[in-house]
């Protein structure tokens, strides 16, 4: 996957746990060390307090459903906001495990990988693990043609003890559609994907960058009959890996 320049890359992981601490248990210790951190990057102005304190709303998983650009250009942290599951929040990405990206607001986790969302944490209705079997068109999603692309995926879900559940999903990439992001319209290729398996049939829907395929905004199935829908404020630009 491919980061292109952007005014807003740049964000980071919010700071690690340290040694002996849960990745995502204690959040004052969370909000101590990203508020921390914001202050000493920015020094004690009115900039470094405004990411002061959207570190601080977002860690202790306080609502925040209309997220200001000004706010998010602020925080140095990587961002987004996620909507469904029971939960309407803003995220930090907290880690980046070889291309697993942990995005945290409060008690609630989403884990991400090449954009496609491979687990969560804390929602009305959780994915214990989402895979891709064989070849990954999310790592070079801008190279996806006219044609149909056939993904194999495997799902596991605790409820109801469903592990290793085969879905087959055909993606198919549509047209430009102007995608409003933070006031700013973004010219975004969407793609569309059907899902099917034993118990399932939904569809998820990317929108992503023509040049690169870094997806901007989603919706994606969480398990059957709920879906999460993402939008990337402030993209992380990833590791070389």
């Amino acid at each position: 996957m491919q980061y292109p320049s952007d005014p807003l890359r740049g964000g980071a992981p919010a700071p690690a746990s340290a040694p002996g601490t849960p990745a995502f248990g204690g959040w004052r210790w969370r909000v101590a060390c990203v508020c921390a951190a914001a202050l000493l990057i920015g020094g004690c102005n009115s900039v470094s307090l405004t990411g002061f304190q959207t570190a601080r709303t977002i860690l202790r998983g306080t609502p925040d459903p209309t997220p200001d650009a000004a706010a998010v250009a602020a925080n140095p942290y990587a961002q987004l906001r996620v909507e469904g599951g029971g939960i309407r929040a803003l995220m930090l990405l907290g880690n980046d495990d070889a291309g697993r990206l942990s995005w945290f607001a409060g008690s609630h986790v989403v884990f991400l990988r090449d954009g496609q969302l491979a687990g969560t944490q804390g929602l009305s209705v959780d994915l214990e693990d989402m895979r891709i079997e064989g070849d990954n068109p999310f790592e070079h999603l801008q190279q996806v043609g006219d044609r149909p692309v056939v993904v194999q995926r495997r799902y596991d879900w605790r409820a109801g003890y469903r592990f290793g559940v085969p879905v087959t999903g055909e993606l198919v990439r549509g047209e430009l559609e102007q995608v409003d992001i933070l006031g700013t319209s973004h010219a975004l290729v969407r793609y569309d994907e059907t899902l099917s398996g034993p118990g399932v049939r939904a569809r998820n829907v990317y929108w992503a960058e023509a040049d690169t395929g870094y997806i901007r905004k989603s919706r994606q199935m969480i398990a059957p009959g709920a879906e999460l829908e993402i939008v990337v404020l402030k993209p992380y630009r990833g590791r070389a890996r």
